[in-house]
Protein backbone atom coordinates (compact mmCIF):
# COMPACT_ATOMS: atom_id res chain seq x y z
CA UNK A 1 0.00 0.00 0.00
CA UNK A 2 1.50 2.87 -1.38
CA UNK A 3 2.59 5.74 1.96
CA UNK A 4 -0.59 7.73 3.22
CA UNK A 5 -3.01 6.29 0.90
CA UNK A 6 -5.51 5.54 3.81
CA UNK A 7 -5.63 9.57 4.45
CA UNK A 8 -5.82 10.17 0.90
CA UNK A 9 -9.25 7.79 0.78
CA UNK A 10 -10.47 9.34 3.96
CA UNK A 11 -9.72 13.12 2.04
CA UNK A 12 -11.59 11.68 -0.84
CA UNK A 13 -14.55 10.77 1.36
CA UNK A 14 -15.02 13.57 3.42
CA UNK A 15 -14.45 15.99 -0.36
CA UNK A 16 -17.47 14.18 -1.71
CA UNK A 17 -19.43 14.21 1.29
CA UNK A 18 -19.14 18.49 1.10
CA UNK A 19 -22.73 19.94 0.27
CA UNK A 20 -21.99 23.31 -1.58
CA UNK A 21 -25.58 23.95 -2.39
CA UNK A 22 -29.24 24.44 -0.50
CA UNK A 23 -31.97 23.65 -2.16
CA UNK A 24 -35.08 25.26 -0.36
CA UNK A 25 -38.75 24.71 -0.52
CA UNK A 26 -40.78 27.10 -0.15
CA UNK A 27 -44.12 26.83 1.46
CA UNK A 28 -44.06 25.74 5.15
CA UNK A 29 -40.18 26.03 4.93
CA UNK A 30 -39.26 29.58 4.46
CA UNK A 31 -42.83 31.23 4.54
CA UNK A 32 -45.93 29.43 7.20
CA UNK A 33 -49.04 29.81 4.27
CA UNK A 34 -49.96 26.30 3.55
CA UNK A 35 -52.81 26.23 5.65
CA UNK A 36 -53.79 28.92 4.12
CA UNK A 37 -53.84 27.50 1.09
CA UNK A 38 -55.21 24.87 2.06
CA UNK A 39 -58.27 26.66 3.37
CA UNK A 40 -58.84 28.65 0.75
CA UNK A 41 -59.23 25.86 -1.63
CA UNK A 42 -62.04 24.24 0.95
CA UNK A 43 -63.37 27.22 1.21
CA UNK A 44 -63.90 27.14 -2.98
CA UNK A 45 -64.52 23.84 -3.48
CA UNK A 46 -67.52 23.65 -1.54
CA UNK A 47 -69.80 25.05 -4.16
CA UNK A 48 -68.94 21.77 -6.07
CA UNK A 49 -70.28 20.06 -2.88
CA UNK A 50 -67.05 18.62 -1.39
CA UNK A 51 -66.31 19.03 2.35
CA UNK A 52 -62.35 18.84 1.83
CA UNK A 53 -61.00 16.73 4.78
CA UNK A 54 -58.17 18.01 5.68
CA UNK A 55 -56.46 14.56 6.34
CA UNK A 56 -57.59 13.59 2.59
CA UNK A 57 -56.07 16.51 1.29
CA UNK A 58 -52.66 15.90 2.47
CA UNK A 59 -52.52 12.42 1.18
CA UNK A 60 -53.84 13.62 -2.28
CA UNK A 61 -50.79 16.40 -1.79
CA UNK A 62 -47.96 13.47 -1.78
CA UNK A 63 -48.93 11.59 -4.64
CA UNK A 64 -49.23 14.77 -6.22
CA UNK A 65 -53.30 14.97 -6.75
CA UNK A 66 -55.36 17.87 -7.04
CA UNK A 67 -58.11 18.62 -4.64
CA UNK A 68 -60.22 19.24 -8.58
CA UNK A 69 -59.49 15.38 -9.21
CA UNK A 70 -62.36 14.74 -6.44
CA UNK A 71 -64.58 17.18 -7.78
CA UNK A 72 -64.04 16.00 -10.96
CA UNK A 73 -64.71 12.37 -9.82
CA UNK A 74 -68.13 13.64 -8.39
CA UNK A 75 -69.40 15.33 -11.27
CA UNK A 76 -68.13 18.77 -11.82
CA UNK A 77 -67.61 20.45 -15.30
CA UNK A 78 -63.86 21.94 -16.03
CA UNK A 79 -65.96 25.35 -16.22
CA UNK A 80 -66.68 24.09 -12.70
CA UNK A 81 -63.58 23.55 -11.72
CA UNK A 82 -62.11 26.10 -13.78
CA UNK A 83 -64.46 29.04 -11.85
CA UNK A 84 -64.04 27.41 -8.40
CA UNK A 85 -60.33 27.58 -9.15
CA UNK A 86 -60.11 31.16 -10.15
CA UNK A 87 -62.01 31.98 -6.88
CA UNK A 88 -59.57 29.97 -5.11
CA UNK A 89 -56.65 31.77 -6.47
CA UNK A 90 -58.43 35.23 -5.20
CA UNK A 91 -59.03 33.86 -1.81
CA UNK A 92 -55.48 32.48 -1.29
CA UNK A 93 -53.66 35.65 -2.42
CA UNK A 94 -56.25 37.83 0.67
CA UNK A 95 -54.78 35.50 3.05
CA UNK A 96 -51.54 36.00 2.07
CA UNK A 97 -52.06 39.96 2.24
CA UNK A 98 -54.57 39.56 5.61
CA UNK A 99 -52.41 36.88 7.74
CA UNK A 100 -49.37 36.93 9.21
CA UNK A 101 -47.25 34.11 6.95
CA UNK A 102 -43.75 35.18 8.74
CA UNK A 103 -41.56 31.68 10.06
CA UNK A 104 -39.27 33.25 12.87
CA UNK A 105 -35.50 32.80 12.12
CA UNK A 106 -35.85 32.68 8.39
CA UNK A 107 -33.86 35.46 7.70
CA UNK A 108 -31.16 34.73 10.59
CA UNK A 109 -30.22 31.78 9.16
CA UNK A 110 -30.37 32.42 5.19
CA UNK A 111 -27.88 35.28 6.39
CA UNK A 112 -25.82 32.96 7.80
CA UNK A 113 -25.74 30.34 5.19
CA UNK A 114 -25.45 32.37 2.06
CA UNK A 115 -21.68 33.04 3.29
CA UNK A 116 -20.99 29.24 2.88
CA UNK A 117 -23.51 27.70 0.41
CA UNK A 118 -24.87 28.88 -2.77
CA UNK A 119 -28.87 28.60 -2.34
CA UNK A 120 -32.05 28.97 -4.19
CA UNK A 121 -35.71 27.99 -4.28
CA UNK A 122 -37.40 25.02 -5.40
CA UNK A 123 -41.34 25.42 -5.19
CA UNK A 124 -44.40 24.29 -6.42
CA UNK A 125 -45.70 27.86 -5.92
CA UNK A 126 -47.63 29.50 -8.83
CA UNK A 127 -45.41 32.73 -9.91
CA UNK A 128 -47.72 35.15 -9.35
CA UNK A 129 -48.47 34.14 -5.82
CA UNK A 130 -44.49 34.09 -5.38
CA UNK A 131 -44.14 37.11 -6.39
CA UNK A 132 -46.91 38.79 -4.16
CA UNK A 133 -45.53 36.67 -0.97
CA UNK A 134 -41.80 38.11 -1.24
CA UNK A 135 -43.24 41.58 -2.52
CA UNK A 136 -41.83 43.57 0.94
CA UNK A 137 -39.27 40.65 1.95
CA UNK A 138 -35.72 40.18 2.03
CA UNK A 139 -36.22 36.32 1.15
CA UNK A 140 -35.09 35.94 -2.43
CA UNK A 141 -32.27 38.47 -1.92
CA UNK A 142 -29.87 35.34 -0.67
CA UNK A 143 -31.00 32.94 -3.47
CA UNK A 144 -28.80 33.04 -6.77
CA UNK A 145 -32.33 31.52 -8.39
CA UNK A 146 -36.27 30.88 -7.99
CA UNK A 147 -37.73 27.39 -9.44
CA UNK A 148 -41.57 27.99 -9.39
CA UNK A 149 -44.52 26.23 -11.44
CA UNK A 150 -44.08 26.26 -14.69
CA UNK A 151 -40.19 26.10 -14.93
CA UNK A 152 -39.69 22.53 -15.21
CA UNK A 153 -41.80 19.69 -16.39
CA UNK A 154 -43.26 17.83 -14.09
CA UNK A 155 -44.02 19.11 -10.43
CA UNK A 156 -43.31 17.55 -6.88
CA UNK A 157 -43.22 14.25 -6.14
CA UNK A 158 -41.44 13.82 -9.06
CA UNK A 159 -37.70 14.61 -9.34
CA UNK A 160 -38.14 17.24 -12.34
CA UNK A 161 -38.13 20.56 -9.86
CA UNK A 162 -34.96 19.60 -7.69
CA UNK A 163 -32.85 17.88 -10.90
CA UNK A 164 -33.64 21.57 -13.07
CA UNK A 165 -32.41 22.97 -9.96
CA UNK A 166 -29.06 21.19 -9.86
CA UNK A 167 -28.50 21.48 -13.83
CA UNK A 168 -28.95 25.22 -13.20
CA UNK A 169 -26.28 25.65 -11.04
CA UNK A 170 -23.84 22.62 -13.10
CA UNK A 171 -24.09 20.17 -9.43
CA UNK A 172 -24.10 16.25 -8.56
CA UNK A 173 -26.73 15.24 -6.63
CA UNK A 174 -24.17 14.71 -3.20
CA UNK A 175 -23.23 18.33 -3.25
CA UNK A 176 -26.71 19.28 -2.47
CA UNK A 177 -29.01 19.00 0.41
CA UNK A 178 -32.60 19.82 -0.07
CA UNK A 179 -34.73 21.38 2.45
CA UNK A 180 -38.31 20.28 2.63
CA UNK A 181 -41.90 19.89 5.44
CA UNK A 182 -44.26 18.15 3.25
CA UNK A 183 -44.12 14.24 1.99
CA UNK A 184 -44.51 15.54 -1.42
CA UNK A 185 -40.98 17.40 -1.33
CA UNK A 186 -39.22 14.58 0.20
CA UNK A 187 -40.20 12.19 -2.51
CA UNK A 188 -39.23 14.43 -4.95
CA UNK A 189 -35.93 15.00 -3.33
CA UNK A 190 -35.15 11.16 -2.68
CA UNK A 191 -36.45 10.60 -6.98
CA UNK A 192 -33.86 13.31 -7.39
CA UNK A 193 -30.97 11.45 -5.29
CA UNK A 194 -30.98 14.48 -2.79
CA UNK A 195 -30.04 14.34 0.77
CA UNK A 196 -33.12 16.09 2.55
CA UNK A 197 -33.68 17.86 5.47
CA UNK A 198 -37.01 17.81 7.05
CA UNK A 199 -38.00 21.10 9.41
CA UNK A 200 -41.26 19.87 11.17
CA UNK A 201 -44.23 21.80 10.28
CA UNK A 202 -47.51 20.91 12.38
CA UNK A 203 -49.52 21.44 8.73
CA UNK A 204 -48.19 17.95 7.82
CA UNK A 205 -47.02 16.14 10.52
CA UNK A 206 -49.00 13.12 9.90
CA UNK A 207 -47.84 12.40 6.23
CA UNK A 208 -44.55 9.96 6.13
CA UNK A 209 -41.47 11.47 6.30
CA UNK A 210 -39.23 8.67 7.17
CA UNK A 211 -37.41 8.63 4.46
CA UNK A 212 -35.63 11.88 5.25
CA UNK A 213 -31.68 11.70 5.71
CA UNK A 214 -32.57 14.48 8.87
CA UNK A 215 -34.73 15.69 10.97
CA UNK A 216 -35.53 18.95 12.95
CA UNK A 217 -37.61 20.85 14.99
CA UNK A 218 -36.89 24.43 13.53
CA UNK A 219 -34.63 26.19 10.69
CA UNK A 220 -33.03 27.39 13.60
CA UNK A 221 -31.16 24.03 13.85
CA UNK A 222 -29.88 23.98 10.30
CA UNK A 223 -27.08 25.70 10.55
CA UNK A 224 -25.63 23.52 13.49
CA UNK A 225 -26.47 20.30 11.68
CA UNK A 226 -24.84 21.46 7.98
CA UNK A 227 -21.74 22.19 10.41
CA UNK A 228 -21.82 18.28 11.66
CA UNK A 229 -22.05 16.94 8.23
Amino acid sequence: MPPHSSSIETSLTTHSAMKSYILWDHDGVLVDTERWYFEATKQAIQSLGIDLDHREYLFNMAAGRSAWELARLRGATETEVERQRTIRDRLYQRFLLDNDIEIPGVIEVLQELSNTYQMAIVTTAKRADFELIHRNRAIVDHMSFILAKGDYVRSKPAPDPYLTALARFGAQPHEAIVIEDSERGLRAAVAAGIDCVVVANEFVAEQDLSSATHHIASIRELPALLKGL
